[in-house]
């Protein structure tokens, strides 16, 4: 974790005094963690309460459960500052839940921040493909999906592709990200139905079913 390096002076002695205190007397950080923003500015508000929340004097569950606390009580700036920090925290897999709640929202903030590194290491496979699907609906960037490339499989793609034929279905385009998880499966879009889109009677099926394979040929040659 990197100081934010536009922090002003004040803002920084504002993060040494508040750490200083968390560290002796922990409870101090249910006040600090959200004025946190207003001291150190918003660019820097989510390193800032990664500090804060490293200087707990606490380990295992209840520091699980202060997390957990913290998140429950905050506002989304706040939850988003603690899914960021969760994989500099001492905390196992107990901090989980509060992975999969972020993921049963439709705030793509939380979902961003949620499918990081803690997500890659913890979440279970079949709950890491359903975090993926959740950021193609929201239309999240997959790059943001921390551990894509190693745990990306055959399964993750058949959802894929189902979902590409229904945003064809409905002339939608599909995102040009889901391609490559996707290219090395062409028996999908004919097990999916996308391919037969081509002779779909509907013009704007036709098209979207066009765009979608021209994507994937070029995603599968890249």
């Amino acid at each position: 974790m990197a100081e934010h390096r536009h922090m002003t002076p004040e803002a920084r002695a504002w993060l040494d005094e508040t750490t200083a205190r968390i560290a002796s007397d922990g409870r101090a950080i249910h006040t600090a963690f959200p004025a946190a923003r207003r001291h150190c500015g918003r660019a820097a508000a989510d390193d800032a309460r990664a500090r804060l929340l490293l200087a707990l004097p606490l380990r295992g569950e209840p520091l699980a459960a202060e997390v957990t606390a913290l998140y429950r009580d905050g506002d989304v700036s706040e939850q988003r500052a603690v899914l960021r920090a969760l994989p500099l925290l001492d905390l196992g897999d107990r901090a989980l839940p509060l992975v999969h709640e972020a993921l049963r929202s439709n705030d793509t903030a939380l979902v961003e921040a949620a499918v990081g590194p803690y997500s890659a290491r913890y979440l279970d496979l079949e709950a890491f493909r359903q975090a993926v699907l959740k950021c193609v609906f929201l239309d999240i960037r997959l790059d943001r999906v921390s551990g894509l490339g190693a745990r990306a499989d055959r399964e993750l793609a058949r959802m894929l592709t189902d979902f590409a034929h229904e945003r064809v279905a409905a002339g939608r385009e599909v995102p040009a990200d889901v391609w490559p998880l996707v290219a090395g499966f062409p028996e999908l879009l004919r097990e999916c139905g996308l391919t037969g889109e081509t002779d779909s009677p509907v013009p704007e099926r036709r098209a979207a079913a066009a765009r979608a394979l021209e994507a994937f040929q070029n995603a599968a040659g890249a």
